[in-house]
């Protein structure tokens, strides 16, 4: 099986799957990252508006958080 091209992105950028657009690997504008029952969901936009999630480790999040990609939000200890 061939892999699908992924969608240009910036390294280090959160990405996730657009339902609305039908799309993988849709970069997010101003995601914040949520600490929810031990999983870490950053929550943000695609560049049109629409609502996107995704959820991710904990060591990912973190180091999202550190490169100034995305910001803390509740649930951190």
């Amino acid at each position: 099986m061939a892999k699908a091209k992924k969608e240009t992105e910036t390294p280090g950028e959160i990405t996730a799957y657009s339902v609305k657009l039908k799309k993988k690997n849709v970069p997010m504008v101003d995601p914040v990252i949520d600490c929810k029952s031990g999983r870490y969901i950053a929550t943000g936009k695609d560049s049109d508006g629409n609502k996107m999630a995704a959820i991710m480790s904990k060591a990912t999040a973190e180091e999202h958080i550190k490169n100034g990609n995305a910001k803390k939000g509740t649930g951190w200890e």
